[in-house]
């Protein structure tokens, strides 16, 4: 055989692709792969190539804490829904409450307008029926005595009689003399001198004063005023001013320096009260 003759070689060619290998490891709680390559092109450079992939390692403590999460969201959620259900509850009854109240305070004013249309209608009745008995009493009286209680008379007279007529007469023919401060006549008068003087004629001797004669006899209520009745302006015991009711609604009365004695309609100054002597 020639020294040169050339012996086929048993090894197998060099592959041009490279071959890689896949290493793996756990480095503090990271899990590692690093693929690196085996061989190169003979023509290229040695350059390992390394890729790594971090992924979290599952543990107790890691699923206990995600558990605690997950149940504290949980009991969150329902104490938002529990305080959100109370707050529609306050809310509910609140609105209720108002309008219970509201309509306590309706019918209970709807009550106090109607007591009052009652009262003030039973209080116009008697006063209609007290107008009523004292027409009849002063017609009763007119025709036992033939005095006149037409209303539209030029000067109304007073029905009364016995001493009231008599107390009556005495009232009408001082009409015209002077008020003066003090005076108890004959030929002037202040107010409670003039009730005096004419109380005297029937023997009757009264206090002084407005203010005594304004609690002297019976008090009696001006819807049943009687013919001699003493009326009186102010409060009883502390009157500033009285005169004498002569029937037909009418009072005599000194009332003051500009007018002196005078007779007057209730309407003209109304009374406070009145007291009841005869």
């Amino acid at each position: 055989m020639s020294p040169n003759a050339v012996i086929p070689s048993h090894r197998k060619p060099r592959r041009s692709a490279s071959s890689r290998a896949l290493r793996a490891g756990v480095t503090g709680g990271i899990l590692t792969l690093a693929v690196t390559g085996a061989a190169l092109p003979a023509n290229a450079a040695e350059k390992p190539v390394a890729e790594t992939l971090e992924m979290p390692t599952v543990t107790a403590d890691l699923v206990t804490t995600l558990a605690k999460s997950a149940d504290a969201a949980e009991q969150a959620a329902l104490e938002y829904e529990r305080q959100a259900a109370q707050d529609s509850s306050t809310a509910a009854a609140a609105k209720a409450a108002a309008k219970a109240k509201a309509e306590a305070e309706r019918k209970a004013e709807a009550e106090q307008k109607a007591e009052e249309a009652r009262q003030a209608e039973e209080a116009k009745a008697q006063e209609r029926a007290s107008r009523s008995t004292e027409r009849t009493t002063l017609t009763t009286r007119a025709a036992s005595t033939g005095v006149s209680t037409d209303a539209t008379a030029s000067t109304p007279r007073s029905t009364g009689t016995g001493s009231s007529s008599s107390l009556v007469g005495f009232l009408q023919a001082q009409l015209g003399k002077s008020y003066v401060m003090g005076a108890t006549g004959p030929s002037a008068y202040d107010c409670s001198g003039l009730v005096q003087a004419a109380y005297r004629q029937l023997g009757i001797d009264l206090p002084r004063t407005s203010q005594q004669q304004s609690t002297f006899g019976t008090q009696v209520g001006l819807g049943n005023l009687q013919v001699g009745d003493i009326l009186y302006w102010g409060g009883a015991g502390s009157a500033y001013h009285v005169a004498v009711y002569v029937g037909n609604g009418n009072f005599i009365g000194a009332q003051n320096p500009s007018t002196g004695i005078v007779e007057r309609p209730l309407s003209y100054s109304q009374p406070t009260g009145a007291v009841r002597v005869l």
